[in-house]
């Protein structure tokens, strides 16, 4: 019998998915995954992140999960200033080189606890990460763009940390873009795209729809 650990433990939590990789042929599926998980542990390095501050990646097929340690090193900032950024950058650089093997990625960061047995990790924070990255409208938004990466975030960390500007985070760049149900909790998704970053520096705010704001949010309709 596995037992789950009854202390949940707090993790930062990001995830990524390859956009339509089930059309792509197995062969290319091992290409795709290799360089995934060579990007991603770059990225990670370019923030002074390895393998002491975070569990061993976790595979999910056509993607993804990162568990960061709730260490000094490796603050949330850094999520949003650092690495979503290095991904985006050497999958560009990817793309450019290998054309046969180009693929786009969806990334959500989002930070709670988590709970492991002896088959892995699970739990609500787990569940609210993974319907955001999967939610129909953030793949929408990775199609509509013409960038390798499109980044969702959840609401805790827009309010923790994306809405107090910290150097290297613009909330203007930042949209409501979904609004989920998570046990018995509204949870309400932020997205950025090269798209918002564009229509800031050209003064304008992004349309993202559908878009429902709530009372108190920053509305960008």
């Amino acid at each position: 019998m596995t037992n789950a650990r009854s202390t949940p433990l707090h993790r930062t939590i990001l995830a990524v998915d390859i956009e339509g990789s089930t059309g792509s042929t197995d062969p290319v599926k091992a290409r795709l995954r290799a360089a995934l998980y060579e990007l991603l542990e770059s990225a990670l390095l370019a923030a002074g992140i390895d393998r002491r501050h975070h569990d061993p990646l976790i595979d999910r097929g056509d993607g993804a999960l990162t568990l960061i340690r709730p260490v000094d090193r490796a603050p949330k900032t850094v999520l949003l200033d650092t690495v979503v950024p290095a991904l985006g950058r050497l999958l560009a650089g990817h793309n450019a080189r290998r054309p046969a093997d180009r693929f786009r990625l969806r990334a959500v960061v989002h930070a709670g606890e988590v709970l492991y047995d002896g088959r892995g990790c699970f739990g609500e924070s787990l569940d609210v990460a993974f319907r955001l990255l999967d939610d129909e409208r953030v793949k929408r938004a990775l199609r509509r763009s013409r960038e390798p990466l499109v980044l969702v975030t959840s609401d805790d960390i827009y309010r923790s940390i994306i809405r107090h500007g910290y150097e290297g985070i613009d909330p203007d760049t930042y949209a409501p873009c979904v609004q989920l149900e998570v046990g018995g909790r509204t949870h309400q998704g932020w997205l950025r795209t090269t798209e918002t970053v564009a229509a800031v520096k050209g003064r304008e705010r992004p349309v993202m729809a559908p878009v429902i704001s709530l009372d108190g949010y920053r509305r960008h309709a």
